[in-house]
């Protein structure tokens, strides 16, 4: 049976219908995985270091799909669950075309900009000509990122999360092939990894355009609008914490690059880029499990419906508690394997990544709580709350750490900054949903 946002959600149908939105961001890491792999096996380790380098610029760009995306589902799935349901067809069109223009202006400043700014973040001589040519070409393609990335979410608000997944697939298989064909048997280099990337993303955004065109979706799909500036705001306030997270993340990485040149050099950029890359399989578990149960949580808000509040927030406690402690176990059965698998035969790099990721993936027991939190009151429409944790967890908290526990216990101390930092984000989080609790009613009685 077809399972609705106005459903009451049990365990099936809390993972029935998340699980899409959870294998979407599972495959669209691994596909990432993918890349690293071609790179660090046929490019080398400087050019997996440049990418880590030049990626929080490109990330950044990408924010603001996030935020749109994030911040207008929950505007939509509002209004769906108040019955304005041409409203909700505006407001998601409007917000489409945001989306479109936003990029663009974005990309063509930073495509000017891309050789300074990828010293600024830390790129040396030696790695500055791949972070340029990676970074200009990914930036061409932020455009079809942040559709991507917007649709995934608004695929699930149109109640057709399967869809999202498949196209997500299609978009990784994309991505995939054309790495094996352009860095292995066109020898493009760091180049081909690139444009592969932003094949992916093409197919990600132009289908989801045709298809909410054709208008044959009953929810959403393209109709007559106007520019909404108040519900623009609306999601850009609301989705903040979505932005803040991934811009903060990025500058984030940037103070791990700066410290891994300073402690290690090239070569500790690279173990760090081998562990994000390994490690966001795993966060994405946790992002898609919060990108499927929002607009559910949204409706319900909408619709005055507490107890079924009550019941999505206890049953998703209990669902991440499970998956946290199963990822640290998995996590630490094949970090070899996984060090391995980066080096290109290096032993030394492989011995530094092992221990790096075992100390680095500790945090999986927190991660997904921090996450959930934030998604949490973005679905409540409270972006204020929702910022506030996404930038103590992703910014203020690891800002603080990373630059001063590795000058107490050195190398150990860059691996434990996201440990610590998610488990103090885990208590605040907490506090946050106790102290908001009156106001919701979600643990009313």
């Amino acid at each position: 049976m077809k399972i609705q946002l106005s459903d009451h959600f049990n365990y099936r149908h809390l993972l029935r219908f998340t699980i899409p939105s959870i294998v979407m961001m599972v495959f669209t890491s691994i596909y990432g995985v993918v890349d690293g792999l071609f790179v660090s096996n046929f490019v080398g380790s400087n050019a997996l270091s440049s990418i880590n380098i030049i990626m929080p610029l490109v990330m950044s760009i990408g924010a603001f799909g996030f935020m749109l995306g994030a911040g207008g589902s929950a505007v939509i799935s509002k209004a769906l669950g108040e019955g304005k349901t041409n409203q909700a067809k505006q407001y998601f069109t409007t917000l489409i075309l945001t989306i479109i223009a936003c990029g663009i202006v974005l990309s063509a400043v930073c495509i000017i900009l891309i050789r300074p700014i990828s010293y600024l973040l830390g790129a040396s001589d030696l790695l500055i000509e791949d972070c340029v040519t990676y970074g200009s070409i990914l930036i061409f393609g932020s455009v079809f990122f942040m559709l991507q990335t917007s649709f995934q979410t608004f695929f699930i608000v149109a109640e057709k999360p399967k869809l999202g997944l498949l196209l997500t697939v299609a978009s990784g298989i994309t991505n995939i092939f054309l790495d094996f064909l352009f860095i292995y048997v066109f020898k493009w280099g760091i180049a081909g990894a690139a444009w592969a990337t932003v094949s992916g993303y093409i197919i990600g955004a132009v289908i989801p355009i045709a298809y909410f065109f054709v208008g044959e979706n009953p929810i959403l799909h393209f109709t007559k609008t106007k520019l909404y500036p108040r519900m623009i705001l609306s999601s850009c306030l609301n989705g903040s914490s979505e932005m803040v997270s991934n811009i903060s993340m990025s500058f984030v990485t940037v103070l791990y690059n700066l410290q891994m040149m300073k402690l290690i050099g090239e070569s500790g950029v690279a173990a760090y880029s081998a562990i994000m890359y390994v490690s966001f399989v795993f966060v994405a578990i946790f992002i898609g499990f919060s990108i499927g149960t929002a607009p559910i949580i949204s409706f319900h808000y909408g619709a005055g419906n507490k107890g079924e509040l009550k019941n999505l927030l206890q049953k998703s406690f209990v669902i991440i508690c499970v998956v946290s402690l199963s990822m640290v176990i998995l996590a630490q059965l094949f970090s070899s394997f996984i060090a391995t698998s980066f080096s290109s035969g290096d032993t030394a790099l492989a011995a530094f990544t092992n221990k790096g990721f075992r100390l680095y993936s500790l945090s999986f027991l927190f991660t997904g709580f921090g996450i959930f939190g934030s998604a949490f009151f973005t679905a409540l429409c409270n972006g204020t709350v929702s910022a506030t944790l996404s930038f103590l967890r992703t910014l203020l908290l690891p800002t603080v750490i990373i630059l001063t526990l590795p000058s107490i216990i050195g190398i150990n101390g860059v691996w434990l900054t996201v440990v610590v930092a998610d488990g103090l984000a885990f208590f605040i989080a907490l506090w946050f949903i106790l102290k908001k609790r009156k106001q919701y009613g979600y643990l009313s009685p």
